[in-house]
Formats: structure tokens, C-alpha cells, sequence
């Protein structure tokens, strides 16, 4: 593996678990047994190696949302398979999702490259609800908002767990299967029209 894929993977891991404040690129090349300068070659500093950490964060994330997309029917079929995949990936890669949270911490300038990168999703996820509020099956709503909320909750939802074991709670599958049925029930009363 290129010595900049390892510092990418171990940076994710280090700014979804710590946060951009808790980790230190002292402590990364540390870990990977490197210098500190290594790291600045290939990422001439901590924040441009944030950028490239989010980048491939969402590069993963809209891979995972394409293949849901890919293996599901329209409506609500789709809905459920996106957010079984979400929570599939809160599961293989926390840091990924954990370092998503994060960004929306920060604030500017790193949320707003993070939302340029994320356009792409949030329009065709737009287009594709306005299609199927059109169509009558889903309710009707402003489906730019009503996408960026789904965002926020379902990435909420999928990341809890981390913040519970954060403060001790700890979790189970079990608690990750409940915690996703849960958020699937309230999105389904909220989103789908009942024939009258």
C-alpha cells in the first residue's frame, strides 16, 4: 500500500474517532512509524490532509448510496435500502461516518468544500423525490429540505451508537438493529402516502 494511502486511512481513522482538535500529525506519523515530514509531503498541511480524509469519506459514502440505489426499486424500497447501507457502513467504517459529523462541526471553510463534494448526491436525491412526490408516493414537501433533513437524521441515527460507547453506554448489534428499525418506522409514517 502507497504510503499516502496509509496516511489517508489512519488520518480518517484519527479525525472521525478524536476529532480535527484531538488529532495531531506528531502523534499520525507516530502511529504509522514515519516522520512527521513524510506526511507533509503528501499533504502540505493538517487541514489539506482533512480535505483529502472528507473527500474520500464522501467518495465512499456516494459509492454506497449508488450501489443501494442500483439494487432497489423506486419508493419506499429505495428509502430502506439507503439506509440499511448507511447503517451497514456505521458498522464496517464508524471513522468514516464519525469524521462526516465532524465536518459539520467545523464549519467553514472545510463544511463548505464538504457540501460542494456532496451536490451531486443531494440533487439527484432531490430530483428523484420530486419524481416520486409527482408520482404520489411520497408526500408532498419542499424535497431539497425535506433530503437535508433525511440526511441529518439518518446520519444521526447511525452514528449514535459511537457517542453512546463514547460516554459508556455500550452497544450491541442489537441496539444498531432497533436504532434502525425505529428510524425506518418514523421515516415511512412521515414520507409515504397512504392511500385513501
Amino acid at each position: 500500500m502507497k504510503t499516502s494511502d496509509r496516511i489517508l486511512i489512519a488520518a480518517t481513522v484519527a479525525f472521525g474517532e478524536n476529532g480535527y482538535g484531538g488529532t495531531s500529525l506528531d502523534s499520525l506519523a507516530q502511529e504509522l512509524g514515519i516522520r512527521k515530514q513524510s506526511i507533509l509531503y503528501h499533504f502540505p498541511s493538517k487541514e489539506a490532509l482533512l480535505d483529502a480524509s472528507v473527500a474520500d469519506a464522501i467518495e465512499v459514502l456516494a459509492a454506497a448510496l449508488s450501489e443501494a440505489v442500483k439494487s432497489s426499486e423506486d419508493g419506499w424500497d429505495r428509502i430502506e435500502k439507503m439506509v440499511r447501507r448507511v447503517f451497514r457502513l456505521a458498522i464496517e467504517r464508524p471513522e468514516l461516518l464519525g469524521l462526516l459529523r465532524e465536518v459539520s462541526r467545523l464549519g467553514p471553510p472545510t463544511l463548505t468544500k464538504a457540501v460542494k463534494d456532496l451536490d451531486p448526491l443531494i440533487k439527484g436525491a432531490t430530483m428523484w423525490l420530486k419524481d416520486e412526490m409527482s408520482k404520489g408516493r411520497i408526500v408532498e414537501s419542499d424535497p431539497y429540505l425535506l433530503v437535508l433533513s433525511m440526511y441529518s437524521v439518518i446520519m444521526g441515527a447511525a452514528t449514535e451508537g459511537n457517542l453512546l460507547e463514547a460516554i459508556g453506554i455500550e452497544q450491541t448489534p442489537r441496539d444498531v438493529v432497533l436504532r434502525r428499525k425505529e428510524l425506518l418506522r418514523f421515516l415511512k409514517s412521515a414520507l409515504i402516502q397512504v392511500p385513501e
